[in-house]
């Protein structure tokens, strides 16, 4: 649908910049009776509007992952005010989830296509005690790191790479990476053609900054790893979490890496890290996807 047409039927694209803390909810995905961030905005939504769109997000967080600024998208029909959009969800929303932004888009735009890049974040907490108030949102590592290798393994990923070894072995993943429509069929002939017809998501993917740096914080020193990239493989990042603790700790050498990476399998690299840890940062989207359309 053109901007023309959906602006002469009333319908109006949305994008929302929401933060949440996913300790308490089972990823992003709607799940039947689960407690799910897309679950809780659809209906947020439903509540306010009447409308029950499925927003689509640029990403689907696992269960307890945290996001800073995850995007979702979805039409609606109402005529509704971006600004009264975002109180009224934020009213209704669990404080746990909160709304950033509310912008009205073209009607093109969608969350997860129109991106061009994600950074994430992953978090490890170096003291000997975690402070029960950071727990939900670090892992914590108390055991000898070597910072420099920690580095250098960071460095090694940047760049195009299959990164098979680091994506989840899921024999639900191809299900779940269905792109969902805005009224998804959730089962019969339909929905298995759909799957059946899903292509799998490529393994090669271009890392364009990976790196760690030290925080020093009241409750004691952080260690984050900021990664950005075109694209990453469901748990991706946190299996080069995982991996690279092996490195800083010594149970891996720097020199295995291309190893891990030419074997294009998971049992390869390292564990995955644990949830807590990661945030979704930020989501990057070309300039010409963002133009404001009025309301």
């Amino acid at each position: 649908m053109t901007d023309c047409a959906e602006h002469n039927s009333g319908r109006r694209t949305w994008m929302l910049t929401l933060a949440y803390d996913g300790a308490d909810f089972q990823g992003w995905q709607v799940q039947p009776g689960q407690m799910t961030i897309q679950g809780e905005l659809q209906a947020a939504l439903g509540r306010i509007t009447g409308e029950t769109p499925l927003p689509q997000g640029s990403g689907r967080t696992d269960a307890g992952v945290h996001a800073l600024a995850q995007v979702a998208s979805f039409a609606l029909q109402a005529p509704i005010p971006a600004e009264n959009l975002r109180r009224a969800l934020n009213r209704t929303l669990p404080p746990s989830i909160r709304i950033l932004e509310a912008r009205a888009v073209r009607s093109g735009f969608h969350a997860r296509h129109s991106a061009i890049a994600k950074t994430y974040e992953y978090r490890i907490f170096r003291g000997t005690i975690c402070p029960p108030f950071l727990a939900r949102y670090v892992n914590a590592c108390p055991w000898p790191l070597d910072f420099e290798a920690l580095q250098a393994s960071a460095r090694f990923f940047e760049g195009e790479h299959d990164f098979q070894s680091f994506a989840a072995t899921d024999p639900d993943l191809a299900r779940r990476q269905l792109v969902s429509g805005p009224e998804p069929d959730q089962g019969g002939e339909m929905f298995a053609a759909q799957l059946a017809a899903a292509s799998p998501e490529s393994a090669v993917k271009t890392i364009f900054s990976s790196a760690w740096e030290e925080r020093e914080t009241d409750a004691g020193e952080l260690l984050v790893y900021r990664v950005r990239g075109n694209g990453f493989l469901h748990h991706m990042v946190r299996n080069l979490v995982g991996t690279m603790l092996d490195v800083g700790r010594g149970h891996l050498a720097l020199q295995q890496l291309p190893g891990i990476l030419a074997a294009a399998n998971r049992s390869a690299a390292g564990p995955t890290a644990p949830a807590r840890g990661l945030f979704l940062h930020s989501v990057d989207y070309p300039p010409e996807e963002l133009l404001p359309v009025a309301v």
